[in-house]
């Protein structure tokens, strides 16, 4: 794969995440499912001029769905999705409000 910024989806920003900001210097990002942890590496330091320490990858899977129509029940699924948790070098961090 390429080392475009392509790979990270979006920054996810809980407040569980946000905390872990602060202390532990890890940052979660949802990529693309064909990602692995060198592209994330990559991309995360190219797009944010860090060095990257450790990466944790999850796959998360959707939760299925169930609603009430008029026409009955209607059962689907949310779409699977991939999460990767990446732990920055000491001293570096990333700001995702600085354009706010």
């Amino acid at each position: 794969m390429n080392m475009n910024y392509d790979i990270l989806d979006s920054p996810i920003l809980t407040e569980k995440m946000l905390k872990q900001q602060d202390d532990e210097r890890k940052y979660a990002f949802k990529v693309k499912k064909s990602a692995n942890k060198i592209d994330v590496k990559k991309a995360v330091q190219s797009r944010f001029d860090v060095t990257v320490e450790k990466i944790h990858i999850i796959n998360v899977k959707g939760k299925s769905k169930q609603m009430n129509t008029r026409r009955g029940i209607t059962k689907g699924k949310r779409a699977d999705w991939k999460k990767a948790i990446v732990t920055l070098r000491d001293g570096d961090s990333i700001n995702f409000f600085e354009g706010a």
